[in-house]
């Protein structure tokens, strides 16, 4: 997996990039197919933002959050992102090995 960081109007400091990084391998446990993460954290005035664009098999999946504490959103951004990239697993998975299990039993 490729993360990439870049900050609007803030320096990217170790701390941040390790928080970043922490979150994102939580996320690997939920798809080995992430490939590219973009990251962007911005800072306008009293508004922090966190943005991702992450590339999972054959979908682009986005997420953004913005809070007072940019380690909030980062988190916030994350958690969207942990439910979108299950979400997405779950659709592509083959379920029709279950149906047809069920209707040879429903017909007899």
């Amino acid at each position: 997996m490729q993360l990439n960081l870049s900050g609007r109007h803030i320096e990217i400091t170790d701390s941040l990039r390790n928080h970043v990084n922490e979150k994102f391998k939580i996320l690997i446990r939920h798809s080995d197919h992430m490939t590219n993460v973009h990251v962007i954290l911005t800072v306008e005035k009293l508004r922090q933002k966190a943005e991702a664009t992450v590339h999972v098999g054959s979908a682009d999946l986005f997420a953004s959050d913005e809070n007072e504490n940019m380690y909030t959103a980062i988190e916030n951004m994350a958690a969207k992102l942990d439910r979108q990239i299950i979400k997405h697993r779950d659709k592509i998975k083959n379920h029709h090995q279950v149906d047809a299990a069920q209707i040879e039993y429903d017909d007899i």
